[in-house]
């Protein structure tokens, strides 16, 4: 897929490639045409081989979203290098264990990332990013404008004339950390062909036509969209502007995370064409809501780092779905899906990792969720690490959250909270949307809470859910931790 890309983008060079907004008013401007990207990845090829780069070496990869991150990619797959994606948001005791496990023989970092590390830390601290200083990870490079005390600049002069062929192997591409610890980080490595097994699966879902922008800023939006000939704008980070981007572009697909979704709802936001949305849950009210401010549909896909996309499910089956649990949909073509005898759900495929780094290859995935396949479509039932244990009984949150998200419901969990005696309580945390009158919405509460059977909260507590990490998903240790000191009146919030 990236070697189409490559092609792709070498064919009309003076086409916009990525656009982004410049103002408050959700301006659009073209931050790089095809050609621009085509000529920046030569650049990074060519840099790289002449520092002594070879097919099989790995580059740490420190770049905001953008253009030259998706150049460098495309520079790594040309020459055969294994790329490893640095988060600012994990520590820098976690990044610095996460990177002696990857080694990589250069760092490829934009000045904000080194600014974090040095002379900017202690004001990133106060937004959460946090880098060690980068030339303890190996050998630094300034890709985009240098500031002071940034590395010297990776050498974009450097001839391209010879480059070696390209790697027709199937070898490394990417390495993405999910998990673990400073003692024993995790890593998912991906090939290059369970890579573009994903994003061929992204383009046959989505199906991106020439010429309309796409809305999203991921690897996975970027690669396919550009490769069927659409331009893709880079969400906003304001609320507002985001909306006004939107009413501006009319894009015909827009993937934005839930909770870019609900900040752009509550600004107003209206939609067109499809619109995706992964990375956290998503529930039927929230899809039902983007389809009311105007998209033609709305779907929840469910991916993880190690086998993106795995299924979809539009709004329409989703809000039809009436069974007990989170429904996620059909698997996706060349994608199969079982569950073990605990429960828990495997997925294996094309778009499968290949491993994770350090340990033996194995086509299964364990995804940590328990789930049934019901006329076969993958139903959610909690994380078996989310488990409560109340008295006797075991309760998976996952398998009655969903039925919580009616309307006036921004998010809700189900989490446990240590008792006295040692047992758990099961605390409901309830988010509000805006404007939601909390006497209507308690009484709207009670008849699902009165079918949750054995596992009805013991209480319910009206607060905002905390949050954490890139998609910003809902924090469950969080949650649990300050559903504690609201149990306890440490809190404040509405309890029932």
């Amino acid at each position: 897929m990236l070697d189409r890309l490559d092609h792709a983008l070498r064919r009309h060079p003076h086409h916009p490639a990525v656009l982004t907004t410049t103002t408050r008013t959700g301006a659009i401007r073209v931050r790089a045409t095809r050609g621009d990207l085509a000529e920046l990845a030569d650049a990074y090829a060519a840099a790289l081989h002449a520092r002594g780069l070879a097919t099989g070496d790995t580059i740490g990869v420190a770049v905001r979203p953008g253009p030259r991150a998706l150049a460098v990619l495309l520079a790594a797959d040309r020459l055969g290098l294994r790329a490893a994606v640095l988060d600012p948001g994990a520590g820098p005791d976690v990044l610095r264990a996460r990177l002696a496990l990857a080694r990589p023989d250069l760092v490829l970092a934009d000045a904000t990332a080194q600014a974090v590390a040095g002379w900017a830390r202690p004001l990133a601290r106060r937004v959460r990013l946090a880098l060690p200083d980068l030339d303890e990870l190996g050998p630094v490079a300034t890709l985009g404008p240098r500031l002071p005390g940034c590395a010297a600049p990776l050498d974009l002069t450097a001839p391209r004339t010879a480059l070696p062929a390209r790697p027709d192997d199937d070898g490394d591409a990417v390495v993405v950390f999910t998990s673990g610890t400073t003692a024993r980080p995790r890593a998912v490595v991906h090939t290059r062909s369970s890579l573009a097994a994903g994003m061929r699966a992204v383009t046959e879902l989505v199906a991106p036509r020439p010429g309309r922008p796409v809305l999203g800023g991921t690897f996975f939006v970027l690669v396919p969209s550009l490769a069927q000939g659409a331009p893709v704008a880079l969400p906003a980070r304001r609320p507002r502007t985001l909306a006004r981007q939107l009413a501006r572009l009319r894009p015909q697909a827009t993937y934005l995370t839930p909770p870019q979704l609900r900040a752009a709802l509550g600004a107003g936001a209206f939609f067109t064409g499809g619109v995706w949305t992964g990375s956290a849950p998503a529930s039927a009210e929230l899809l039902t809501r983007v389809k009311r401010a105007g998209a033609a549909e709305a779907w929840g896909v469910y991916a993880l780092t190690e086998l993106f996309p795995a299924a979809a499910v539009e709004q329409a089956e989703k809000a039809a779905f009436t069974g007990v649990g989170d429904i996620v949909g059909t698997p996706l073509p060349g994608v199969e899906a079982r569950c073990d005898t605990g429960g828990e759900l495997l997925l294996s495929g094309a778009a499968a990792r290949h491993r994770y780094l350090g340990e033996d290859p194995d086509p299964w995935v364990r995804t940590g969720d328990r789930a049934r396949i019901d006329a076969g479509r993958i139903v959610l039932e909690g994380r078996s690490k989310d488990m409560v244990l109340r008295g006797a009984e075991n309760i998976y949150p996952g398998l009655y959250e969903p039925a919580l998200h009616i309307p006036g419901v921004e998010l809700a969990l189900l989490v446990g909270v240590p008792a006295p005696d040692g047992d758990e309580r099961l605390a409901a945390l309830v988010q509000p949307r805006p404007g939601t009158d909390p006497s209507a919405l308690r009484g709207a509460l009670a008849a699902p809470l009165s079918r949750m059977g054995t596992a009805h909260p013991d209480a319910v507590l009206f607060t905002d859910i905390p949050l954490a990490g890139r998609s910003r998903k809902p924090d469950r240790a969080a949650a649990a931790r300050k559903a504690a000191a609201l149990l306890a009146g440490r809190g404040t919030g509405g309890v029932r």
